[in-house]
This record gives structure tokens, sequence and C-alpha cells, in this order.
């Protein structure tokens, strides 16, 4: 009836991946009736188990079961697979879909969330029953996925694995639809390695069922609930079941074919399946009353074993009243009252890179934030994104005399896996219970960039540490220097790119971005020293930050005629220039502009009055490409950038070398004022003769 149901949304849809949904069903009705701690009346409930489906594609596997199960979808949502205004996206959409925990599509992103999920459920084991003893804490609970042959190819998979294996992620159970079959057929085309011995080798519990083995496809449900029932027994590795199916059996002309992977089987096709099946090639989309009764069981199961969960929660609250005050908070993303007083406030006239200001604030927010927690991809030093005096997140066999720690620390370390960080992240956040950040270069966002994507797509409360942001770096070289990563970053719908000028924008930064609980942020910080600037006499308050763009220094008369932007280190050239062009006689305003998504949700009111549109003479000045600046300079306006590769030297030299000067912004000023037709601009002065 499963296989049936698949068949038939697709057809109704007219596209879609049946394949995997049939030759799953047997291990997805398994898992959701008898292995699955969920509640289909309550699919937030904390004390759940995390079911992620990282082959997306097949989306109707877990579409069909959440319908089966009890949850808030209907017959007729399967109808409507893949049109508009569907509860039943092409791909699985958290948020969406009640029941669905993540969303999936790009192959590998699921099983790095998954792994980033059971990651989070032993940090919060750590912060709020660290005591308990295996199995018996209201936050024990397993994270189960289903991942397919493109999962496994995809280079995340690796990434994630392999952290998930050196975390001795007990509480995470994998299982592989080894079916030989994707889009170009048979996979033998481009897979050819063991996998199970590679997740061997990361150090997994590995277990194989083979519906083949005996040369006849046989659905040794039995073989596979034993090995359900080993892997979640199994507490000190993670799991990784390999599940060889026949894709789309029992289609007897396109099971075991690429054909059936991605799209509709057609007609004949299904009614030739469902009479193979024992059912009505007549009847399209029927359940029959006593399946759905049966299998709506799980829902009294559900609800009994949630009941069972909330007297142990109860009993947990009763015996730790300040962790479930803690709980309480950070479950709903509230932060603490009073907490941004503990933000430092940096001396002015004192140079310091912004990233080292970064780490600075980390280290007062620990006390108050035990949510915070992250670490780097290898680049901790660089990055300063570890908090001093906290352990490290880690098994103690791992400890290190630098990083000491125990499975329930606070810093995290992702070796050289810039993609699976990104995607970890997301897991800890989809979680919940948590908040993280992870850092790296900017320019090694490149290596982040679809997970940072989903994040957005997701709407997760996720912050990225990028240092390094610019041809300020210096010596390492073009390779190292992000000079397009600002603009193509800032391309992401619903991701806030922050670039700070000093370090108390820095700490407003960190202050704003973690009172948002609906996105992702990317903080882009320098390595090379910056000016702290005096604020007052004429410097603004570094609150405007909030803003995403605020006037820094105004024209001495009040009414310029000119605006300078600038973001991040180049912020202090915009201002040099200022004192250049207001010596000259041409009133200059600055604006620090450190992240233009916040200055685009301000009111058109605010922004007319830090960027008036009468002010048509405008400058940009960023270390970067200035594609988007366009915007904001106009037709008249001038962009003070990067438009190529940087090069090895010392930042000083680059700078110099590339024109990102004083004296280029006070020219390109003066180019924008004559261009806009200001009175008097443009004028030369002669000799007198």
């Amino acid at each position: 009836m499963v296989r049936a149901l698949a068949m038939d949304a697709v057809e109704e849809a007219g596209s879609g991946h049946p394949g995997t949904a049939m030759s799953l069903a047997p291990a997805a009705y398994l898992l959701f009736q008898r292995f699955l701690k969920h509640d289909p009346t309550d699919p937030n409930w904390a004390g759940r188990d995390r079911f992620v489906l990282s082959c997306g594609h097949s989306s109707l596997t877990l579409y069909i079961q959440l319908y089966l199960s009890g949850y808030p979808l209907s017959l007729d949502d399967l109808k409507s697979l893949r049109k508009w205004d569907s509860r039943t996206p092409g791909h699985p959409e958290h948020g969406h879909t009640a029941g669905v925990e993540t969303t999936t599509g790009p192959l590998g992103q699921g099983l790095a969330n998954a792994v980033g999920m059971a990651m989070a459920a032993r940090r919060e084991r750590g912060l709020f029953d660290p005591d308990a003893a295996p199995g018996a804490s209201p936050f024990d609970h397993t994270v189960w996925a289903f991942v397919s042959d493109g999962d496994i190819e995809e280079g995340i998979s690796h990434e994630a694995s392999a952290i998930a294996g050196h975390q001795r992620l007990g509480n995470l159970v994998v299982l592989y639809d080894d079916n030989h079959i994707s889009i170009e057929d048979d996979t033998q085309i481009a897979l050819s390695e063991d996998v199970r011995a590679r997740y061997e080798a990361y150090g997994w519990d590995v277990h194989s069922v083979d519906w083949t083995e005996d040369g006849e496809y046989e659905e040794n449900v039995a073989a596979l609930a034993a090995a359900l029932e080993a892997a979640r027994g199994e507490t000190s590795r993670p799991s990784f079941i390999a599940l060889r199916t026949i894709i789309g059996w029992p289609a007897p002309n396109k099971k075991n074919t690429g054909k059936i992977h991605g799209s509709a089987l057609g007609a004949d096709e299904v009614a030739a399946t469902k009479q193979i099946l024992g059912l009505d090639p007549a009847e399209t989309f029927h359940v029959p009353a006593e399946v759905l009764e049966h299998s709506r069981k799980v829902v009294e199961r559900g609800r009994a074993a949630h009941a069972e969960w909330d007297k142990a929660f109860r009993s947990w609250r009763e015996a730790n009243a300040d962790r479930a005050a803690d709980f309480d908070r950070i479950s709903t993303r509230t932060l603490p009252e009073g907490w941004a007083k503990a933000l430092p406030e940096f001396e002015a006239g004192k140079d310091l890179a912004t990233r080292a200001a970064s780490g600075q604030i980390l280290n007062a927010l620990a006390p108050v934030l035990p949510e915070l927690w992250g670490g780097s991809a290898d680049l901790a030093e660089s990055n300063n994104t570890t908090m001093k005096g906290e352990p490290s997140f880690v098994p103690e066999e791992f400890q290190t005399k630098e990083f000491p720690g125990g499975p329930y620390g606070r810093t995290l370390h992702f070796g050289i896996r810039e993609h699976a960080m990104g995607a970890i992240l997301n897991g800890i956040a989809l979680h919940g219970g948590t908040r993280p950040y992870g850092g790296t270069f900017l320019v090694f966002s490149d290596y982040m960039r679809p997970a940072v994507r989903l994040a957005a797509l997701m709407r997760l409360p996720v912050t990225y540490v990028w240092t390094h942001d610019s041809i300020g770096l210096g010596e390492d070289g073009p390779t190292h220097q992000p000079v397009e990563h600002l603009w193509a970053l800032r391309a992401i719908p619903g991701l806030d790119v922050v670039r700070p000028a000093d370090a108390n924008e820095t700490a407003v930064a960190w202050r704003t971005v973690l009172e948002h609980t609906d996105r992702p942020a990317g903080l882009c910080l320098t390595r090379q020293k910056v000016p702290t600037f005096e604020r007052g006499n004429g410097i603004a308050a570094a609150d405007g930050v909030a803003k995403g763009g605020y006037v820094l220094a105004d024209a001495s008369n009040g009414q310029p005629e000119v605006i300078i932007m600038g973001t991040g280190s180049e912020v202090q050239i915009a201002l040099a220039a200022r004192e250049v062009l207001e010596a000259e006689g041409t009133p200059t305003r600055v604006v620090s502009m450190p992240c233009v998504e916040w200055f685009e949700e301000q009111d058109d009111a605010y922004r007319q009055q830090v960027l008036p549109p009468s002010v048509k003479a405008r400058v940009s000045v960023e270390a970067g490409v200035a594609l988007g600046w366009r915007t904001y300079v106009g037709d008249a306006g001038e962009s003070v950038g990067l438009e190529h590769f940087g090069a090895s030297a010392d930042y000083k030299t680059l700078y110099q070398q590339f024109g990102l000067t004083a004296e280029r912004v006070v020219a390109a000023a003066k180019s924008s004022l004559i261009k806009a037709g200001v009175a008097g601009a443009g004028r030369g002065t002669t000799t007198g003769n």
C-alpha cells in the first residue's frame, strides 16, 4: 500500500522520485512504527528522537509515514505532491511540514545535519543532566538518518562521518539504502569503493542486511529489525546499517534501473506493479480503513512514551530548579535579562584586529550564555573562537595537552572540514537547546556555501566567524585573500553579512547577531589591527551598527555635499579622506555600513536620513569587488574597491599598491562631485597671469 501511494503521488504530480520510496517502504514503516520515539500529536516534543531523510529527493518516504502515523498530513496532501502551496514540496522543508526535522535535497547535507543533532543532544545532556546514568536522562534520545548512494558519494559525507566516528556519537544511527542505482543508472559506472569498510575505518559500528543474498528478493524485515535494535543499543560509537535493496521493487520493467529513480512509472507500469502487489490497478490513493487504523496505533504508543517522559522530566525539574530555568529560557531562544552588560567596551586609541576583539567578546559572553558554543575548522588560534578555560567537546581519550576536555565540553574542533562544519552547525541549531558558531577564513566560506544557503533557507540562528576578511591578511597571497566573497555572500537571501569597522562595532555586531533568532549571520573580521575610534567629538556611538548603517562622522556643517560609505578596515580610510575634503572646504559625511541587510530592514525615513537622496555625490570604499555598492552610490557615484585578485605582500603595501588609500578616495569624491553637478566642483585655480 505504501508503494502504491508512492507511485500514485508521482503519477499525479507528473514528476518525482518513486523508486527509493518504494524500496525503502518496509524500512521506513518499521522505523516509524517500532523504533522511532515520537508523538505525532506533538511533533516538537523535546524528548523525541530525530529522523533525517538525507535522500530528500525521496520525500515520499517521509511524507507517507507522516500521513500513516497521524501527523497533520492528509491524503489530499499526498495528492498535492510538488504542487503550488502544498505541504508536500518536492523535497522536505523544515518549518513547512510538521514532522520534517530539516530541509534536505542537496545530497549529504542531511547526513551532516544528523551528526550535528547528535552532537547537540550530547551537549544538551551535559548542560542539563550530566550525572544521569546512560539512558536514564530525559535528554537521552537517538538520531536516525536514511541516506542514499548519492549522500555517500558527496564529499561532505566523508567529512561529517569522520567527525561522527571521532566523536563516538553513540546516539546516531544511519541506514544506507544500498540499491546500486542513481540517475545515471548502475552506480558501478562511478562508485566502486567498499562503503562498509570505509565506515569501519571511521570507527563506526557497521551492520549489513542484504535482501538479495539468496538470489531472490526477500524483504527480511526481521533481520533489519535486529540490526536496528543492535544499532540503537550501541552507545559507544555511531552505527551504520547497509541495507541492500532493489530500487523500485517490484515494478516489472523499471525496477533496478535509473529510470525509476527520478521519474513517474507511467500508467501501464503502475498497473502492472499493483497487480504484482495484489492491489486493484483501477484504484488510486486507496488506503483501507483497517490499514490506517492499524498504522495510527503509533499515536497511542507515542503519547504513552511522551507521558512516561513527562514524568521523568518533571522529576528532573524538581531536582534541578536552576537548570530547569535555563532549559526553559534556552529552549525558546530567549536571552537572559541584562546579558548584554557583559559585553566589553574597548579603549579608544588602541589598535586591535576585529578578530581579536571578537575573541574577547566570546570570553566575556561565556559565563552568561551557556547555550553559546562553537569552534573552528582547525583555525582556532587565527579565528579567536576558543573561549578561555572552556573544555573541548571530545571523547576523553582524544583530548590533548593544548585542548583538554571531555564528551560534554564546549569548544568544538571540526578539523579541516569546512563543508561539514557548516552543515553540522545547522544540525545543532535544528536540534534546539544550544546556539552554535563556527570559524574559518572568509575565503573558505566557499567550502561552506551550500550549508550557509540552507541555514538561510531554514532561518537558523547560526553564527559564522569568518576572519582574514580581505587582502589585509597580507603575505599568504591571492589564494587566501577574499575579493568577491562579501558580495557573493550578500547575494544569499536571509543571510546577514556583518563587517564591523573597529572593536566596539564588533561588540555591537555580536550583540545584534545574538538578538536575532531567525537567521544566520557571518561576522567578517580583520586579521590586521585597526584603530579603535574615539567615540564622541564628532564620531558617533557604535550602537548604530544595529541598524546596519549609520552616520559615523557628519559633515562639519551638517549638510554634506558628498557621502563616503565604508565597511570594516576601510572605514578608517573613509575618515582620513573626510579630513582632507573638509580641510579643502567640502562638507563630507562618513557612513559606516557594517551590514547592508540590517540597513535595508530600516524604514525609509531612517535610510533617507543616513543617505539623503538629494546628495548625489557618493563614494563607497571596500577591499573587494564593488558589485552591489552601485546600488548605493548611484549614477554619479564612485566605488573604490578591488576588481581583481590580490598579491603576496604585507597589507600596507597591498593597500598602497592597489589604491585603497585616502588619497584615492578623495579623488573619487571629487570625481563624483563633478558628475553630480555640485556647484563649484572641479574648478581649477590659475596663477593669475
